[in-house]
């Protein structure tokens, strides 16, 4: 029999034919960066050997694609989504365990009041630190000695950030922070940690917050994440010691993270501190752990084509007795606007417990005690 559309069907109809003049048609934008070279370490292992390779997680920038978009929604709102996957330019193979969108998979909404959005996303540590840290997340960087700060992302998350003149505000949350398999993880040194478990909500959480100021001139913010153990999680502290259990929810691993910058000239200067202090509910463990990395940058735009920055850092970890200071100089030739060639080296001190690594170009844990020395010269096209 046939049948009619239906009351419902023409209400519908009419909204629908209400909303269609609002849409001014979506945008969407394929971007990425291919970024890889040749690199040398010394005192690669614990024998003291050394190695020549092409480094796998990172070269000046992190290799990477993704498609990028937004629809106007009119009234100043738009619905917008990332999907950025991680690439390793020498072999072709996905970053983060093989994620095909394992940097960021995310959509939202933007609107006069900032930008709400859902999924797999950057915690706020990032935003809070990129205008300070001026080496980025190179090879011999800051985050040679902490590696979660250029990969602070979360599974299973919701996010706010909005910017108010110079000010920027934001918050993150997420429900189950790493949903790898069991043995993998996309965060070094955290292990698998899924949550959504069912009576135990605090069960790999993750949160952030931050403020932000950035004028002219300079500017600085402050952000902190704290995230909760969880089934099969981990803790590492990165220098060389074994990983320790994090396996209860009642276990926190925070991050204080103060930035700063300014600007003469030509002349950029970047200051960071980060306290990270790791709290177990197992008794034997009391007290926690506490880090203190201090970092100092500078970035000096010699001619439009020739940019050199350079890095100090020192970082402290009393309870474990291990700390190290490190050394970066870098400098990049810009051939065009999207394609550039350059040269880093990077220089690593350890104490006599520790086992910093100089590189995060991949494994390379020198011994105890051992001081490093890594160079690097590389290409990187962006698109």
């Amino acid at each position: 029999m046939k049948r009619g559309f239906g009351l419902g069907g023409w209400v519908g109809a009419v909204a629908l034919a209400g909303l269609c003049p609002l849409a001014q048609g979506q945008s969407v934008t394929l971007f990425g960066t291919l970024d890889t070279g040749v690199e040398y370490i010394n005192h690669a292992n614990a024998a003291g050997q050394s190695v020549v390779r092409m480094p796998s997680y990172t070269g000046e920038f992190p290799s990477r694609f993704g498609l990028q978009g937004n629809e106007p929604l009119g009234a100043g709102y738009k619905a917008i989504f990332t999907l950025e996957s991680g690439v390793n330019v020498g072999t072709g193979a996905s970053s983060q365990v093989g994620r095909l969108f394992g940097r960021q998979a995310w959509v939202g909404i933007s609107s006069p009041y900032g930008d709400l959005t859902f999924g797999r996303q950057y915690s706020m540590i990032l935003w809070t630190i990129m205008d300070s840290d001026l080496v980025g997340p190179s090879m011999y960087a800051m985050t040679s000695l902490d590696p979660y700060i250029s990969t602070s992302r979360a599974d299973n998350s919701v996010a706010w950030r909005g910017k108010f003149g110079n000010f920027t505000a934001g918050a993150s949350w997420s429900f189950g922070r790493d949903g790898s398999q069991a043995g993998a993880s996309n965060t070094p040194g955290q292990g698998n940690c899924a949550g959504n478990l069912p009576g135990d909500a605090a069960a790999c959480r993750d949160w952030s917050a931050m403020l932000k100021y950035q004028g002219a001139y300079g500017g600085g913010g402050v952000v902190y994440e704290r995230q909760y153990g969880g089934p099969g999680a981990a803790i590492n502290l990165f220098n060389g010691l074994a990983p320790l259990g994090f396996a209860a929810s009642g276990d926190h691993d925070s991050r204080l993270i103060l930035a700063g910058n300014t600007t003469f000239g030509s002349l950029r200067l970047g200051a960071l501190w980060i306290n990270r202090h790791v709290t177990f509910t197992e008794p034997a463990a009391a007290g926690g752990i506490t880090t203190n990395q201090y970092v100092l940058e500078a970035a000096y735009q010699l001619t439009p084509f020739l940019n050199v920055d350079s890095l100090v850092q020192r970082m402290i970890n009393s309870q474990q007795d291990t700390r190290a200071t490190m050394e970066t100089l870098r400098a990049t030739y810009f051939l065009s606007k999207r394609t550039s060639v350059y040269a880093q080296c990077g220089w690593l001190q350890n104490s006599a417990r520790g086992a910093y690594t100089v590189t995060g170009g991949g494994p390379a844990t020198p011994g105890r005690g051992m001081n490093q020395f890594g160079t690097m010269i590389g290409m990187r096209h962006d698109f």
